[in-house]
């Protein structure tokens, strides 16, 4: 594995126990350029990870707790007229960091959301007809607490199409809420959590992700992919060509987290269900039948067979 992604993991597991896939996930996606959805009930340590991640690669950090009452100017900002000079002047909104954490994103207006929209796609906000750019590296994560839905507002199709992967973190194994339980006895992890890697460094990890070698071999099968899940019986909309690229690139950005300069099939199976999962409507037969997205994209993968491609 690479020397300074193993760092990084390993010094925000000293917060969040037992859930190693899901920091190494977190961990992928921002080196591969995308934001990341969690969805999850609360309690879990959503934004602990959130909190720990943004610490070890030493990025400047926001929050918004999305509420009915949150706007649009809360989040890219506003320009507020100063009578002494007689101009505008610019207050940025809480986007304009490094890793902005929307939490409970769901609890806010559909306007609010897509106020998110252009920031995820370009790194940028325009605010009265100007134009500003967010600092570089820049990762949005989200959260989504799927309970006590009563007057929340789902992500559209096109919003969740931003989100390079989406994940659960699921309850803890028994060891390890033991774990949780002892780390919290007296003292907060969070505050044993040091930068491990300068902003200019994940930088340049995330340059070294693009030289990562993809054979043709494995672009073919990653398209071969998508277009199963477009024929796929139970599938009512498949995944798009941005769906595809954001495949493409968290292979290439695992395949730097496995230590090697060039990707395999295995890397795009390891990372297919985390960026897809949201990418697929079902029909509704899929649900009487008992399948969900993951169980649809693992008979996919199933199915489709890579070429073999020399190392």
């Amino acid at each position: 594995m690479e020397e300074r992604t193993l760092r990084i993991q390993n010094e925000v597991k000293k917060a969040i126990s037992g859930k190693d896939h899901i920091i190494e996930t977190v961990l992928t996606a921002i080196l591969a350029g995308g934001h990341i959805l969690l969805e999850d009930i609360p309690g879990v340590g959503k934004t602990t990870l959130a909190l720990a991640m943004s610490r070890a690669l030493g990025l400047r950090f926001n929050r918004v707790q999305f509420t009915p009452d949150v706007v649009p100017s809360d989040i890219t900002g506003f320009s507020i007229f100063d009578s002494k000079t007689g101009e505008f002047n610019f207050k940025p909104g809480a986007v304009l960091t490094n890793f902005f954490l929307a939490d409970e994103i769901n609890r806010t207006s559909s306007k609010t959301q897509a106020a998110l929209l252009q920031v995820m796609q370009e790194g940028r906000v325009t605010v009265d007809g100007r134009t500003y750019a967010v600092p570089e590296p820049f990762v949005v994560m989200a959260t989504q607490n799927p309970v006590g839905t009563a007057g929340t507002q789902m992500l559209p199709e096109a919003q969740l199409d931003r989100f390079m992967v989406k994940i659960a973190m699921g309850y803890p194994d028994f060891d390890a809420q033991v774990d949780i339980l002892k780390q919290r006895d007296k003292k907060d992890p969070l505050n044993d959590i040091s930068r491990v890697v300068t902003p200019d460094e994940v930088s340049a990890m995330k340059n070294s992700v693009k030289e990562i070698y993809v054979d043709d071999k494995i672009y073919r099968y990653i398209t071969n992919l998508a277009e199963e899940t477009r024929k796929h019986p139970y599938v009512k909309l498949g995944v798009s060509p941005r769906g595809s690229l954001a495949l493409a690139n968290m292979a290439k950005a695992n395949a730097f987290v496995e230590g090697r300069d060039f990707v395999t099939p295995e890397d795009v199976e390891h990372v297919l269900n985390d960026t897809w999962r949201h990418r697929l409507i079902l029909l509704p037969k899929a649900g009487i039948s008992g399948l969900d997205q993951d169980s649809i994209l693992d008979e996919i993968k199933a199915s489709v067979v890579a070429e073999k491609v020399n190392e």
